[in-house]
């Protein structure tokens, strides 16, 4: 039987820290660690790919560059102290700080959020209306799009964080408090009502949206079939796989938002009416399944397109250091 170990030895209040062998910790740090780099590098490379190459200035990427500034700034400033507060299973860097931290985090995954939900409306009105849409979404647009779904979270975290109401909330609630070494913002039940509201809408939003641009790609696949009546069948052919590849990728986008999302929400829904009950193991697996969506939207919204491996060559051989390499061609075949 081991000892009772405790976050702050010899301090009244301290929780209790979980124990867990040199191998464990080990593994998870380095688990940790694996998430960082690949939420860190893989934002970054479609960070760099877009804001380089001029032939990617496009309204889209405009939306995407801002999602993955939102995404890396996730691997850099909330998952290296996640990281240790999961492992460790105590936070140590004291309770003004699990306030800014835990602040920023909820801002930056839900700046995320509203980017997917901006790409969705972006790639549904340019299938639905492709003749206006070059005239109608134009970059300015789209800055203004990426601008609101920074200012929005922002302004609903700073009054979730700061409001007088939360205050008064968590005074009531001092007894209930978490220990030294918790690191647990009080959640109230009309707060967790709107978090389930603003996490849960997007989802049946983009859900509604993707099915729409599918169906829609589908028509007007059709009508172009139907109109050409030579090479039938290869025509055929290069459709159905375009489909396929088409919900393939609207299948993957929405299946990892929600599966990575859901549990998350559901839970805090169930925390704020029955006092967090969700034991702490189980509610620390939820918060990192939201990061790995971080990690996963480069590979849905940049790594899926051929102009990235070619972006991945140009990078990789130091071509991109080359004069003139901004104004390389990426969807040239």
């Amino acid at each position: 039987m081991n000892a009772t170990l405790f976050c702050y030895e010899n301090t009244k209040d301290s929780c209790i820290k979980l124990y867990r062998s040199n191998t464990a910790l080990l593994m998870l740090y380095v688990s940790c660690v694996l998430t960082i780099v690949f939420t860190v590098i893989g934002n970054l490379l479609v960070i760099i790919a877009v804001s380089h190459f001029k032939v990617l200035h496009s309204p889209t990427n405009v939306l995407t560059l801002s999602l993955a500034v939102a995404d890396c700034m996730i691997g850099l400033f909330i998952l290296p102290f996640s990281s240790v507060r999961s492992v460790e299973s105590c936070w140590y860097f004291g309770t003004s700080f699990c306030f800014f931290h835990s602040g920023l985090d909820t801002c930056l995954c839900l700046i995320s959020v509203f980017h997917l939900c901006c790409i969705s409306m972006d790639r549904y009105y340019a299938v639905c209306d492709p003749l206006l849409y070059p005239t109608k979404v134009t970059v300015s647009v789209a800055f203004l799009l990426a601008a609101a779904s920074w200012i929005i979270p922002a302004i609903y975290v700073f009054v979730l964080t700061f409001s007088r109401m939360v205050e008064e909330k968590m005074e009531t609630l001092a007894p209930e408090l978490p220990c030294l070494g918790s690191c647990q913002l009080v959640v109230m039940r009309l707060w967790g009502w709107i978090n389930f509201s603003i996490f849960f809408i997007p989802c049946f939003l983009m859900l509604g949206l993707y099915i729409r641009i599918f169906f829609i790609a589908r028509r007007q696949v059709k009508i172009i079939n139907s109109m050409t009546e030579n090479n039938t069948s290869l025509r055929n052919g290069s459709i159905s796989k375009r489909e396929r590849k088409a919900a393939v990728t609207l299948g993957i986008a929405i299946g990892i938002y929600a599966l990575c999302w859901l549990p998350f929400v559901i839970d805090t829904i169930i925390d704020a009416f029955f006092n967090f009950i969700t034991p702490p193991l189980i509610s620390d697996f939820l918060n990192w399944s939201t990061y790995i969506n971080s990690a996963c939207n480069p590979i849905i919204y940049g790594f899926f397109f051929p102009w990235f491996r070619k972006v991945l060559q140009i990078i990789f051989t130091g071509k991109i250091f080359q004069p003139g390499s901004s104004l390389i061609n990426l969807y040239k075949e």
